[in-house]
């Protein structure tokens, strides 16, 4: 999966397909598509009938004949026909027209970090499913980074934990490439489904499929920090009754709740720490670390990692996109390759 800025250079277009959300890229025009990675399909006749944000919210809200799928999941094209059929959807008609005008349209795509070969080819196919004839793969680590401002082709430390749905990816980067990295099977759907739980074993509640984020749904400002609010009122059906009902949820029961799911990432970060150089290690204390992806946004979870590490946590301007843009700027050339002059004999 090396593949140099001169080769990404030459590609049109970019995407980063991922568990939540699916986001296009086009050289010269910018980001233009950022939906949901979610398909609604008539069962009956295999017609698409919505894909994006009009199809996620079709969730748990249709007939028994027409199915809402997801074709990614953990950063991996699950099904290559339905997701090649979606990112057509996704983009308008006068943008494929443009990309069809191409005689040898190049891409480009994110794949996470050790994705195996079946998975690079999952993305190699939806790819040329819509028309391109070569397929550039990019680490999703070293296009993160990019795209959030990070040092990474200078010969210093720079750690980066790519918060996704359904996975989290921790990596130190120096000298533009990848010195140690882990992915954790951890993500935001993974925390959410931990407050589901907890909702439901301890208050009989059971939430409506769009309010899985209770996290964002009811708590804002500092949300689950210990300045927080103490309690918060969530809405959801009863378990024995099936009637709505509205109960007082203990914030820090809800930290208690998704401290499991979390312990995964600390785990994860303290591997990579261990099988860091020292002269590395030494590096992150001042810097420390960079969190991007959807779920960095998670109320007080950048404090716990820095209870957790002891060293300075940041999160990025544009956390969710950081992906796709920093694959555009490879693109469109405005990451400069770092020059090694061999010394002559």
């Amino acid at each position: 999966m090396t593949v140099s800025l001169e080769q990404l250079r030459r590609c049109h277009i970019a995407v980063d397909l991922g568990a939540a959300r699916t986001r296009v890229f086009v050289k010269g025009v910018g980001l233009v598509v950022d939906e949901p990675s979610v398909c609604a399909v008539n069962t009956r006749t295999g017609a698409l009938i919505a894909v994006g944000e009009f199809a996620e919210r079709m969730t748990g809200r249709t007939p028994g004949y027409i199915r809402v799928v997801r074709p990614v999941s953990g950063g991996t094209v699950v099904d290559i026909e339905m997701c090649r059929r979606m990112l057509g959807h996704l983009l308008d008609d006068k943008l494929r027209r443009t990309l069809r005008r191409k005689p040898r349209l190049r891409a480009a795509a994110c794949v996470p970090h050790d994705a195996d070969p079946l998975a690079q080819r999952a993305a190699t196919e939806t790819m040329i499913g819509l028309g391109a004839r070569r397929v550039e793969l990019v680490d999703t680590l070293i296009a993160a980074a990019v795209g959030c401002g990070l040092p990474v082709e200078r010969a210093e430390a720079t750690m980066i934990i790519v918060c996704g749905a359904a996975t989290t990816q921790v990596a130190v980067l120096s000298m533009g490439a990848i010195v140690t990295a882990d992915r954790i099977p951890v993500g935001g759907d993974a925390i959410d489904h931990a407050v589901v739980q907890h909702l439901r074993q301890q208050h009989e509640l059971m939430l409506p499929s769009q309010s899985v984020r209770p996290l964002q749904l009811a708590l804002s400002g500092n949300g689950l920090t210990a300045q927080g609010p103490e309690c918060t009122e969530i809405h959801g059906r009863d378990v024995a009754t099936g009637l709505a009902r509205s109960v007082q949820v203990r914030t820090a029961a809800v930290r208690d709740a998704i401290h499991t799911p979390l312990t995964a990432v600390l785990d994860g970060i303290g591997r990579v720490l261990r099988d860091c150089p020292p002269d590395l290690v030494a590096d992150l204390a001042d810097r420390g670390i960079m969190m991007v992806g959807g779920s960095a946004r998670l109320p007080g979870l950048d404090q716990m990692l820095r209870d957790a590490t002891g060293m300075p946590v940041n999160i990025a301007e544009r956390p969710d996109v950081c992906s796709i843009l920093g694959l555009g700027a490879m693109l469109e050339g405005r990451i400069e390759p770092m020059q090694l002059n061999p010394l002559a004999d």
